[in-house]
């Protein structure tokens, strides 16, 4: 079992997404929609204004566009680097360095999909950055991921619809140790191929867009660099998004590690390179605060928070997604959810 806080085991409902529906009823928004069924009682004004900090930290994140900047230059750096390397140095540092810029770029990639970048006021600013961050991925990703992941948020396990749920064949097939760790090396082609399966929807301007600038910038990066720095690039995705210690995340924040709880979050110091992703629940509950400000959140109201299954280390978590009976692609909430009407 992966090192888990239980010091204050109080169990959930099994259909909840967020750590307590009542907090952001507290803070004054409104609560999930789609398949999640709550009731609230009404507050009062002066209940309303709890948490005023909170709403304050749902703004976009003023370093998110430089951090990015910089670490795109630093892999079209590493591309003029490694041109001379042999093709085994190459893929170590693929997978110990470009690994972690590439998979935090995906992070980065997804706070900007919650418009962390511009604000959602300037929505097309942020679609746009994101293909820029995505160009030293190798293949397009950022706009298509956009558009998938809406329905992660407003239908958490939905059946046929949230398609960051394994499919019944990954779960039938990957089910034994050797199986489920060759199952994490693949996550990035699962990734990519479970939409087509699962909830396939029609192709979108940006995707078109994406998958052009990106063909543009492989095939400059290659005229100017040959084959080398397109394989660092490629290998720095496959191997980053695949057995690596960043993707630990994919197994924590909505695995079944405790019956009852299908999103944790991880508090560990990964965060400091992954723009706190760990920090799920709190990006569950509210997911217009950037990566930058979640910490706060805990903070704000630890009484949500503290008290709940949390994990310190993702190599544990994949060390027992491996070894655990227990644990495996079918270790998901699956529900059926209700179509909400604006659906995207």
């Amino acid at each position: 079992m992966a090192r888990i806080n239980l010091s204050h085991n109080r169990p959930l409902p099994s259909v909840s997404l967020c750590s307590s529906i009542s907090l952001k009823a507290e803070v004054g928004l409104t609560p999930p929609r789609g398949c999640h069924r709550h009731i609230i009682r009404p507050l009062c004004n002066c209940e309303r204004a709890k948490y005023p900090a909170i709403k304050a930290l749902m703004r976009p994140d003023p370093h998110l566009k430089w951090t990015v900047l910089g670490m795109v230059l630093v892999q079209l750096l590493a591309c003029w680097l490694v041109r001379g390397l042999a093709w085994r140095w190459l893929l170590f540092w693929a997978y110990a360095f470009g690994g972690c810029v590439n998979h935090s770029l995906t992070l980065a990639i997804h706070d900007i999909s919650h418009n962390a970048a511009f604000g959602t006021a300037r929505a097309s600013h942020n679609r746009w950055f994101a293909i820029f961050a995505n160009l030293p991925m190798g293949v397009p990703y950022a706009a298509s991921f956009k558009k998938y992941h809406v329905d992660h948020h407003r239908y958490l396990g939905g059946d046929g619809l949230d398609v960051d749920v394994p499919t019944r064949l990954e779960g039938w097939l990957f089910c034994t140790p050797a199986r489920k760790l060759l199952w994490l090396a693949l996550q990035p082609f699962f990734y990519s191929l479970r939409p087509l399966c699962v909830n396939p929807k029609a192709v979108t301007r940006m995707e078109v867009l994406n998958a052009l600038v990106q063909l543009a910038a492989d095939a400059t990066i290659f005229a100017l660099g040959g084959v080398k720095p397109m394989v660092y690039l490629l290998a720095s995705s496959l191997l980053g998004l695949g057995l690596h210690p960043i993707s630990g995340h994919f197994v924590a924040e909505h695995y079944m590690f405790l019956k009852g709880h299908e999103t944790y979050s991880y508090y560990g110091p990964l965060n400091w390179i992954t723009f706190n992703v760990g920090y799920h629940m709190e990006h569950h509950d509210f997911p217009s605060i950037p990566g930058c400000n979640l910490p706060l959140v805990r903070k704000i109201a630890p009484e949500y928070y503290d008290h709940l299954p949390q994990h310190h280390s993702w190599v544990k978590v994949l060390w027992d997604f491996v070894f655990e009976d227990s644990l495996g692609p079918y270790a998901r909430v699956k529900r059926v959810c209700k179509l909400a009407e604006d659906r995207l």
